[in-house]
């Protein structure tokens, strides 16, 4: 396994924690990371984002999504209600699962929807004003600095 020593980063910044710790998060990552449930994270605009989860067999009542320390978290329990019931095949996984997709800053949820065994997490991404590219005026001719007299 490959690590990386993230405290020349430490050293020489301030308030990139969160990066780094995103960082040490994915490379320190098992490489079998769980499949389950399978999910799509598509832009469908400018600013917004979706994620769709495959939730067969779960009800939008089983289905739990909170956000929480800057990560959307899904997670599911289904109730036990397979008592009298003899399987011959069950391709249908309905196991407890959590699910964390961790969010880059200024993106918030929108809202979640749960259609057809597909539950819909819609992202969007609000730039503040003061961080938005502004144009500057430039003054001609006079001066924009004013000397003190000391």
């Amino acid at each position: 396994m490959r690590s990386l020593d993230l405290t020349p980063l430490y050293r020489a910044s301030v308030g990139f924690d969160r990066l780094a710790d995103l960082m040490d998060r994915v490379l320190t990552a098992d490489v079998a990371a769980p499949t389950y449930p399978p999910y799509n994270i598509e832009k469908t605009g400018e600013n917004s984002y979706r994620i769709s989860i495959a939730v067969a067999g779960f009800s939008a009542d089983d289905l739990n999504v909170e956000m929480r320390d800057g990560a959307v978290i899904v997670s599911a329990r289904k109730a036990d209600e397979d008592e009298g019931r003899t399987y011959l095949h069950r391709g249908i996984a309905t196991r407890a699962f959590e699910r964390r997709f961790t969010l880059a800053d200024h993106v918030r949820v929108e809202g979640a929807s749960h259609v057809d065994g597909m539950l819909h997490i819609d992202l969007l991404r609000e730039v503040p004003e003061a961080l938005k590219p502004r144009r500057i005026e430039i003054a001609k001719g006079a001066r924009t600095v004013t000397q003190l007299d000391s």
